[in-house]
Protein backbone atom coordinates (compact mmCIF):
# COMPACT_ATOMS: atom_id res chain seq x y z
CA UNK A 1 0.00 0.00 0.00
CA UNK A 2 2.63 2.51 1.11
CA UNK A 3 4.68 2.43 -2.12
CA UNK A 4 1.67 3.35 -4.27
CA UNK A 5 0.49 5.82 -1.62
CA UNK A 6 3.67 7.86 -1.31
CA UNK A 7 7.34 7.10 -1.91
CA UNK A 8 9.23 8.38 1.16
CA UNK A 9 11.73 11.10 0.22
CA UNK A 10 15.32 11.19 1.62
CA UNK A 11 14.47 8.14 3.73
CA UNK A 12 17.98 7.19 4.84
CA UNK A 13 18.97 10.81 5.48
CA UNK A 14 15.91 11.27 7.73
CA UNK A 15 16.71 8.13 9.71
CA UNK A 16 20.36 9.16 10.12
CA UNK A 17 19.22 12.62 11.18
CA UNK A 18 16.98 11.23 13.94
CA UNK A 19 19.98 9.39 15.44
CA UNK A 20 17.62 6.72 16.82
CA UNK A 21 18.12 5.19 20.27
CA UNK A 22 16.57 1.68 20.41
CA UNK A 23 14.56 2.46 23.58
CA UNK A 24 13.64 6.03 22.59
CA UNK A 25 10.29 7.71 21.90
CA UNK A 26 9.89 9.09 18.37
CA UNK A 27 7.16 11.03 16.61
CA UNK A 28 6.34 11.03 12.90
CA UNK A 29 3.96 13.98 12.60
CA UNK A 30 3.16 13.36 8.91
CA UNK A 31 2.40 9.64 8.76
CA UNK A 32 0.83 9.47 5.26
CA UNK A 33 1.72 6.13 3.67
CA UNK A 34 3.85 5.20 6.68
CA UNK A 35 7.13 4.81 4.77
CA UNK A 36 9.23 6.82 7.23
CA UNK A 37 7.42 5.28 10.21
CA UNK A 38 8.11 1.70 9.08
CA UNK A 39 11.80 2.53 8.74
CA UNK A 40 11.93 4.13 12.21
CA UNK A 41 10.36 0.99 13.75
CA UNK A 42 13.15 -1.15 12.23
CA UNK A 43 15.65 0.81 14.36
CA UNK A 44 13.67 0.61 17.62
CA UNK A 45 14.03 -2.13 20.23
CA UNK A 46 11.10 -3.75 22.02
CA UNK A 47 10.88 -0.85 24.51
CA UNK A 48 10.95 1.84 21.83
CA UNK A 49 7.82 3.85 20.98
CA UNK A 50 6.69 5.48 17.74
CA UNK A 51 3.77 7.92 17.74
CA UNK A 52 2.37 8.92 14.34
CA UNK A 53 0.08 11.88 13.58
CA UNK A 54 -2.17 12.28 10.53
CA UNK A 55 -5.52 14.02 10.13
CA UNK A 56 -6.21 12.49 6.70
CA UNK A 57 -8.73 9.61 6.97
CA UNK A 58 -7.06 7.93 3.96
CA UNK A 59 -3.77 7.70 5.92
CA UNK A 60 -5.48 5.74 8.69
CA UNK A 61 -5.78 2.76 6.36
CA UNK A 62 -1.97 2.48 6.46
CA UNK A 63 -1.78 2.08 10.26
CA UNK A 64 0.96 -0.31 11.37
CA UNK A 65 0.09 -3.35 13.45
CA UNK A 66 2.92 -3.18 15.99
CA UNK A 67 2.71 -2.91 19.81
CA UNK A 68 5.31 -0.11 19.71
CA UNK A 69 3.17 1.99 17.34
CA UNK A 70 0.50 4.52 18.38
CA UNK A 71 -1.62 6.52 15.92
CA UNK A 72 -3.06 9.99 16.62
CA UNK A 73 -5.87 11.11 14.34
CA UNK A 74 -4.96 14.81 14.62
CA UNK A 75 -3.17 17.67 12.90
CA UNK A 76 0.41 18.10 14.17
CA UNK A 77 -0.50 21.62 15.33
CA UNK A 78 -1.81 19.80 18.45
CA UNK A 79 1.47 17.96 19.07
CA UNK A 80 2.12 18.89 22.70
CA UNK A 81 -1.41 18.28 24.01
CA UNK A 82 -1.71 14.90 22.31
CA UNK A 83 1.67 13.72 23.59
CA UNK A 84 0.61 14.73 27.12
CA UNK A 85 -2.66 12.81 26.71
CA UNK A 86 -0.62 9.72 25.79
CA UNK A 87 1.56 10.26 28.87
CA UNK A 88 4.70 11.62 27.15
CA UNK A 89 6.10 14.92 28.39
CA UNK A 90 9.25 14.63 26.28
CA UNK A 91 10.41 12.61 23.28
CA UNK A 92 13.74 11.76 21.63
CA UNK A 93 13.01 12.77 18.06
CA UNK A 94 10.43 14.35 15.78
CA UNK A 95 10.17 13.89 12.02
CA UNK A 96 8.03 16.01 9.66
CA UNK A 97 7.71 15.54 5.90
CA UNK A 98 5.73 18.60 4.85
CA UNK A 99 4.94 17.52 1.29
CA UNK A 100 1.47 16.63 0.05
CA UNK A 101 1.49 12.86 -0.48
CA UNK A 102 1.45 11.40 -3.99
CA UNK A 103 -1.77 9.68 -2.93
CA UNK A 104 -3.53 13.00 -2.33
CA UNK A 105 -2.41 14.27 -5.73
CA UNK A 106 -3.59 11.06 -7.39
CA UNK A 107 -7.11 11.05 -5.90
CA UNK A 108 -9.15 13.21 -8.30
CA UNK A 109 -11.97 13.96 -5.83
CA UNK A 110 -9.54 15.56 -3.37
CA UNK A 111 -9.02 18.41 -5.87
CA UNK A 112 -5.26 18.77 -5.21
CA UNK A 113 -4.14 18.05 -8.75
CA UNK A 114 -4.33 20.14 -11.91
CA UNK A 115 -4.44 16.89 -13.93
CA UNK A 116 -7.97 15.80 -13.11
CA UNK A 117 -11.34 17.43 -13.62
CA UNK A 118 -12.88 17.67 -10.16
CA UNK A 119 -14.49 19.91 -7.59
CA UNK A 120 -11.98 22.39 -6.09
CA UNK A 121 -11.67 21.01 -2.55
CA UNK A 122 -8.02 20.73 -1.31
CA UNK A 123 -8.78 20.07 2.37
CA UNK A 124 -6.16 17.88 4.07
CA UNK A 125 -8.66 17.41 6.88
CA UNK A 126 -12.01 16.40 5.38
CA UNK A 127 -13.71 17.75 8.51
CA UNK A 128 -12.40 21.26 7.69
CA UNK A 129 -14.94 23.88 6.60
CA UNK A 130 -12.96 25.93 4.06
CA UNK A 131 -12.50 24.61 0.50
CA UNK A 132 -10.61 26.05 -2.48
CA UNK A 133 -13.94 26.74 -4.22
CA UNK A 134 -15.08 28.79 -1.23
CA UNK A 135 -11.84 30.80 -1.28
CA UNK A 136 -12.32 31.59 -4.97
CA UNK A 137 -16.01 32.49 -4.60
CA UNK A 138 -16.02 34.51 -1.37
CA UNK A 139 -12.64 36.20 -0.85
CA UNK A 140 -12.16 39.86 -1.80
CA UNK A 141 -9.96 40.83 -4.73
CA UNK A 142 -7.33 42.22 -2.37
CA UNK A 143 -7.22 39.00 -0.33
CA UNK A 144 -6.95 36.81 -3.46
CA UNK A 145 -4.17 39.06 -4.78
CA UNK A 146 -2.21 38.54 -1.54
CA UNK A 147 -2.73 34.75 -1.51
CA UNK A 148 -1.65 34.28 -5.14
CA UNK A 149 1.29 36.67 -4.71
CA UNK A 150 2.63 35.48 -1.35
CA UNK A 151 1.70 31.78 -1.24
CA UNK A 152 1.97 31.03 -4.96
CA UNK A 153 4.62 33.60 -5.89
CA UNK A 154 2.48 34.17 -9.01
CA UNK A 155 3.86 37.05 -11.09
CA UNK A 156 0.50 38.41 -12.33
CA UNK A 157 -1.29 37.87 -9.00
CA UNK A 158 -3.18 41.17 -9.24
CA UNK A 159 -4.73 40.56 -12.67
CA UNK A 160 -5.37 36.91 -11.75
CA UNK A 161 -7.38 38.02 -8.70
CA UNK A 162 -9.33 40.47 -10.86
CA UNK A 163 -10.14 37.72 -13.40
CA UNK A 164 -11.51 35.50 -10.59
CA UNK A 165 -13.71 38.31 -9.21
CA UNK A 166 -15.05 39.14 -12.70
CA UNK A 167 -15.54 35.49 -13.67
CA UNK A 168 -17.46 34.42 -10.57
CA UNK A 169 -20.14 37.09 -11.16
CA UNK A 170 -21.48 35.05 -14.07
CA UNK A 171 -21.50 31.74 -12.20
CA UNK A 172 -19.72 30.26 -9.15
CA UNK A 173 -16.31 28.65 -9.72
CA UNK A 174 -16.83 25.06 -8.56
CA UNK A 175 -14.63 22.78 -10.70
CA UNK A 176 -11.18 22.85 -12.24
CA UNK A 177 -12.65 23.53 -15.69
CA UNK A 178 -14.74 26.45 -14.32
CA UNK A 179 -11.55 27.91 -12.87
CA UNK A 180 -9.43 27.40 -15.99
CA UNK A 181 -12.11 29.02 -18.15
CA UNK A 182 -12.23 32.10 -15.91
CA UNK A 183 -8.44 32.57 -15.84
CA UNK A 184 -7.45 31.29 -19.31
CA UNK A 185 -6.19 34.72 -20.46
CA UNK A 186 -3.90 34.95 -17.39
CA UNK A 187 -2.06 31.67 -17.99
CA UNK A 188 1.29 32.23 -19.76
CA UNK A 189 1.61 30.23 -23.00
CA UNK A 190 4.06 27.35 -22.75
CA UNK A 191 4.18 27.59 -18.94
CA UNK A 192 0.68 26.32 -18.20
CA UNK A 193 1.71 23.47 -15.86
CA UNK A 194 4.12 25.51 -13.76
CA UNK A 195 1.66 28.40 -13.50
CA UNK A 196 -1.27 26.20 -12.43
CA UNK A 197 0.98 24.40 -9.91
CA UNK A 198 1.83 27.79 -8.30
CA UNK A 199 -1.83 28.86 -8.23
CA UNK A 200 -2.88 25.50 -6.73
CA UNK A 201 -0.10 25.72 -4.14
CA UNK A 202 -1.42 29.14 -3.06
CA UNK A 203 -4.98 27.83 -2.68
CA UNK A 204 -3.88 24.69 -0.83
CA UNK A 205 -1.78 26.69 1.66
CA UNK A 206 -4.72 29.04 2.34
CA UNK A 207 -7.33 26.27 2.68
CA UNK A 208 -5.18 24.35 5.19
CA UNK A 209 -3.60 27.38 6.93
CA UNK A 210 -0.31 25.58 6.29
CA UNK A 211 2.16 28.31 7.30
CA UNK A 212 0.29 29.12 10.52
CA UNK A 213 0.05 25.40 11.38
CA UNK A 214 3.78 24.90 10.65
CA UNK A 215 4.87 27.80 12.88
CA UNK A 216 2.51 26.64 15.62
CA UNK A 217 3.98 23.12 15.43
CA UNK A 218 7.62 24.29 15.34
CA UNK A 219 7.20 26.46 18.43
CA UNK A 220 5.98 23.38 20.39
CA UNK A 221 8.96 21.20 19.41
CA UNK A 222 11.37 22.91 21.82
CA UNK A 223 9.02 22.09 24.71
CA UNK A 224 8.60 18.41 23.89
CA UNK A 225 12.10 17.40 22.75
CA UNK A 226 14.44 16.34 25.49
CA UNK A 227 18.05 17.54 25.55
CA UNK A 228 19.96 15.99 22.66
CA UNK A 229 16.67 15.11 20.92
CA UNK A 230 16.54 15.62 17.15
CA UNK A 231 14.12 17.62 14.99
CA UNK A 232 14.17 16.48 11.35
CA UNK A 233 12.10 18.47 8.88
CA UNK A 234 11.65 18.15 5.14
CA UNK A 235 10.06 21.01 3.22
CA UNK A 236 9.27 21.47 -0.47
CA UNK A 237 9.12 25.22 -1.10
CA UNK A 238 10.70 28.37 0.29
CA UNK A 239 7.58 29.38 2.23
CA UNK A 240 8.00 26.27 4.41
CA UNK A 241 11.79 26.15 4.38
CA UNK A 242 12.19 29.74 5.62
CA UNK A 243 10.39 29.35 8.97
CA UNK A 244 12.13 25.98 9.55
CA UNK A 245 15.56 27.48 8.84
CA UNK A 246 14.90 30.57 11.00
CA UNK A 247 13.48 28.59 13.90
CA UNK A 248 16.40 26.16 14.01
CA UNK A 249 18.95 28.97 13.72
CA UNK A 250 17.35 31.58 16.00
CA UNK A 251 14.48 30.02 17.93
CA UNK A 252 12.03 32.40 16.22
CA UNK A 253 10.52 33.02 12.79
CA UNK A 254 11.34 36.69 12.32
CA UNK A 255 14.09 38.97 13.60
CA UNK A 256 17.21 38.05 15.52
CA UNK A 257 17.67 35.46 18.28
CA UNK A 258 16.86 36.57 21.85
CA UNK A 259 19.90 37.31 24.05
CA UNK A 260 20.43 36.89 27.78
CA UNK A 261 21.86 39.53 30.16
CA UNK A 262 25.40 38.67 29.04
CA UNK A 263 24.63 38.89 25.33
CA UNK A 264 24.55 35.12 24.71
CA UNK A 265 21.98 33.97 22.17
CA UNK A 266 19.07 32.05 23.70
CA UNK A 267 18.38 29.39 21.08
CA UNK A 268 16.64 26.07 21.67
CA UNK A 269 18.47 24.23 18.88
CA UNK A 270 21.93 23.54 17.56
CA UNK A 271 21.82 23.35 13.75
CA UNK A 272 23.18 19.99 12.53
CA UNK A 273 22.77 20.74 8.81
CA UNK A 274 24.60 23.96 7.91
CA UNK A 275 23.14 23.66 4.41
CA UNK A 276 19.89 21.87 3.64
CA UNK A 277 20.30 18.21 2.57
CA UNK A 278 18.94 17.55 -0.92
CA UNK A 279 18.32 14.40 -2.97
CA UNK A 280 21.18 12.84 -4.96
CA UNK A 281 21.02 11.86 -8.65
CA UNK A 282 19.91 8.28 -7.89
CA UNK A 283 16.94 9.44 -5.84
CA UNK A 284 15.99 12.12 -8.38
CA UNK A 285 15.78 9.45 -11.07
CA UNK A 286 13.74 7.14 -8.84
CA UNK A 287 11.40 9.78 -7.41
CA UNK A 288 10.83 13.04 -9.26
CA UNK A 289 9.04 14.55 -6.27
CA UNK A 290 12.31 14.60 -4.32
CA UNK A 291 13.62 17.37 -6.61
CA UNK A 292 12.35 20.21 -4.44
CA UNK A 293 12.88 18.54 -1.03
CA UNK A 294 15.10 20.28 1.52
CA UNK A 295 15.98 18.50 4.75
CA UNK A 296 17.07 20.39 7.87
CA UNK A 297 18.08 18.90 11.22
CA UNK A 298 18.37 20.49 14.66
CA UNK A 299 19.44 19.10 18.04
CA UNK A 300 17.77 20.28 21.25
CA UNK A 301 20.22 22.15 23.46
Amino acid sequence: MESSYHVPVLLQECINGLDIKPNGVYVDVTFGGGGHSREILKHLGKDGVLIAFDQDPDAQRNKIDDPRFQFVDQNFAFLKNNLRLLGFKTVDGILADLGVSSHQFNEPERGFSTRFESVLDMRMDKQGKLTAAEVLNTYTEDKLHKIFGIYGEVKNAKSLAKAVITGRVEKPIVTLSDFKKVIENQIPKGKENKYMAQVFQALRIEVNAEIEVLENFLSQTADVLREGGRLVIMSYHSLEDRPVKNYLAKGKFRGEAEKDFFGNEQKPFKVITRKAVIADETELLRNGRSRSAKLRIGERL
